[in-house]
């Protein structure tokens, strides 16, 4: 049994392949393709198998991708099709009012994101569902052939519905699906179906996205397996869900919303299995590629997780601007994410301010020290410079130029007031931790956790020259890097299990609610899942859990809280005011609270074995040991460089300055911390 993952990057695509006969691991790492990711995607399965193992001997293959969060920014030079949407009459402008959510408070000149749905495809039905679920006005079969007639004429591509309280009775959204999906032959999205959900704008807005994405990311995907069975592979398709569980493509086809971050969340699953694998209870994951860096939180090893994103918004120091992109409903991993990676570019302003980001290098031309004719320094030049990482990477593949990453840096001098290309170099190492080290602290100081608790796993091609020094800024004592950083996240989607999330709105206070009601709602969901995984053919044994949204009532946004069964009103109200207590500081005991929704996550185990932490160990190049200058602070040191490969495990350890080379990635210890290879092959780093 063969197993192999490939995670597409936006600078690197890296795939990792299991022999569960012979415990063999292979891993790879290539620049991606940008322009055509899906060229990169087969290109990295052809060369990772090419001479190793038979084609028809891989049984999973899991994949994972931006395509979707790309498509809403642009950035794949694919035209979105044109959406329609149906609303209830009246309320055909609500995805364009919004909630009125200003990016830029003081900015008068600010524009909204595009509309995907301009006002030509908008449609209105007369129908209407009440909030407490009753019909008032039922969908007539006649309006619906008219406004089917009236959609085949518009030109739209896709349509989403979204009418009125339909989270609460989808009679008449369902009724609408059916009728113009039967007569358009186009796909037909009911909100009652993607996102059953109290607010109107925010399932409006989930629905429509999903509408959009659905069309590319399940051609994406169709034609990624048609390659796949070209080359002899005939395996599964699975994609990693953006709350960290695998997913079959027909789920992904059909609710490609829930894999729209899902290339963030594999280094998440990952991290959590260090946690687990070390018994630690609070670990910070932090991934640092060639574009961008990612911090989440892990408590109890489990990765946190929001039930809401915006796509195609704007980042700012690590925090999404709020009302900049499109909302979107669904599990998501908990991510703060910055522009911060090894090709992210190194700037002066006309002032003489210094700024690293947002701009990146990329896979093309990348960093100047690439010799691929970029001429902007970027953090990898930096990092050369400074003696941080030598001159050949990725077991001889790529081979780095100082003198052009010096160059580079020179020409910066004439705008920073005389500075040279190692002052300059230091400072935006300066600068790049420190934005690095405000996204741990948004997903743990603003989520009312102490950094200072939780020991931080460091992963990605540049994570771990980073890690230890983010970590002392902000206080952090344990830095923990596991087997192959550079590929970690390609290595995490082999050790997660499937997962399937479904949600279904229910206002109403919970005093009124009868327990006996809540567990019959909740065996309904597990019932309709079970049926759908049996007629996809996914075997195994479901798991559920159960939680529910919670607010005071009058309170504007909710509390997720885990329930038992059976459903306890009394265990729940304490999990709540305790959570409460500790997400804002205090709780209102006595007071009402309102339920808003019931939630259940289903994991199915993989059908194939998960690798195990202490199992990672891969057929790479050994790296070379010698010494290097590097700079740390204001001081060169005559830095010891040694092979990952080579050092043993529980060995003495090793004291800062230091560098641990490896295929995929380079740890810096700087001076004052040490390093053990510990029984798992993880480096453990701790202040001396």
């Amino acid at each position: 049994m063969v197993r192999l993952s490939v995670d597409v990057g936006g600078t690197f695509t890296d795939a990792v392949m299991v022999d569960d006969s012979t415990g063999e691991l292979y891993a790879l790492k290539i620049g991606s393709t940008p322009r055509n990711p899906e060229l990169g995607f087969v290109d990295a399965v052809k060369e990772v198998i090419s001479g190793r193992v038979d084609p028809e001997r891989i049984e999973s293959l899991v994949h994972v991708g931006t395509i979707g969060s790309n498509l809403l920014l642009g950035q794949l030079g694919i035209d979105l099709p044109a959406c329609a949407l149906v609303t209830t009459k009246g309320f055909r402008d609500v995805i364009e009012i919004g909630r009125q959510n200003r990016p830029e408070l003081y900015n008068i000149s600010f524009s909204r994101p595009r509309t995907l749905v301009p006002p030509s495809l908008r449609f209105e039905m007369d129908e209407r569902i009440g909030s407490d679920g009753g019909v008032l006005v039922k969908v007539s079969e006649t309006r619906l052939r008219e406004l089917a007639e009236r959609l085949r004429n518009s030109g739209a591509e896709t349509v989403a519905i979204c009418f009125l309280n339909s989270y609460v009775n989808g009679s008449n959204e369902r009724a609408a699906e059916t009728l113009l999906g039967r007569v358009l032959h186009r796909p037909v999205y009911a909100s009652s179906e993607v996102n059953p959900e109290q607010r109107e704008y925010e399932r409006a807005s989930t629905t429509v996205v999903n509408a959009v994405l659905a069309p590319a990311v399940s051609g994406y995907l169709r034609s990624a397996g048609e390659k796949m069975r070209r080359i002899g592979i005939s395996a599964e398709l699975y994609v990693l869900g953006s709350s960290g569980g695998l997913l079959d493509i027909a789920e992904v086809g059909r609710r490609p919303i829930l894999a729209v971050e899902s290339g963030p969340a594999a280094g998440v699953v990952a991290a959590s299995e260090v946690a687990r694998s070390l018994r630690l209870a609070k670990v910070i994951s932090f991934d640092m590629g060639g574009t961008t860096a990612k911090a989440g939180a892990i408590l109890n090893f489990e990765p946190a997780v929001v039930p809401e994103i915006e796509v195609g918004g704007r980042v700012n120091r690590g925090r999404l601007v709020k009302g900049s992109g499109y909302p979107v409903r669904t599990q998501s991993i908990d991510l703060a994410e910055v522009s911060a990676g090894g090709g992210t570019m190194v700037s002066v302003g006309e002032a003489g301010e210094m700024a690293v980001g947002p701009m990146s290098a990329g896979a093309d031309p990348g960093p100047a020290c690439y010799g691929k004719g970029g001429e902007a320094p970027t953090i990898t030049d930096a990092n050369l410079i400074l003696g941080r990482i030598g001159t050949t990477l990725l077991g001889g593949r790529l081979r780095l130029n100082a003198e052009e990453a010096a160059r580079a840096f020179e020409r910066l001098r004439k705008r920073s007031g005389g500075m040279g290309a190692e002052e300059l170099a230091a400072a935006s190492l300066r600068i790049v931790n420190f934005q690095m080290a405000k996204a741990i602290e948004i997903v743990t100081l603003e989520r009312g956790l102490d950094a200072r608790d939780f020991a931080l796993v460091a992963f990605g091609g540049a994570g771990p020259m980073h890690a230890v020094e983010v970590a002392e800024s902000i206080g952090i004592t344990k830095v923990i890097v596991p087997p192959l950083p550079g590929l970690f996240s390609a290595l995490g989607m082999l050790m997660t299990d499937m997962r399937y999330d479904r949600v279904r709105g229910m206002v109403g206070l919970l005093e009124e609610v009868g327990e006996g009601e809540i567990d019959d709602r909740f065996e309904g969901m597990e019932r309709e899942i079970a049926e759908s995984l049996h007629e996809r053919g996914i075997e195994g044994r479901p798991s559920f859990r159960r939680t529910i949204d919670l607010r005071y009532y009058g309170q504007g946004y909710e509390l997720e809280i885990v329930v038992t069964r059976p459903f306890q009103r009394a265990a729940v109200t304490k999990a709540f005011e305790g959570r409460h207590v500790e997400v804002y500081g205090f709780a209102h005991e006595g007071e009402r609270i309102e339920v808003t929704a019931l939630r259940l996550a289903t994991t199915v185990p993989a059908t194939t074995k998960k690798v195990r932490l202490g199992e990672v160990e891969g057929e790479m190049p050994v790296a070379p040991e010698g010494r290097r200058r590097a700079k740390f602070g204001e001081r060169w040191f005559e830095t010891r460089v040694y092979s990952r490969e080579l050092l043993p495990v529980n060995g003495r350890a090793i004291r800062g300055p230091a560098i641990v080379e490896e295929y995929d990635s380079t740890v810096v210890v700087p001076p004052g911390w040490g390093c053990v290879k510990n029984h798992l092959r993880c480096l453990v780093i701790e202040r001396v």
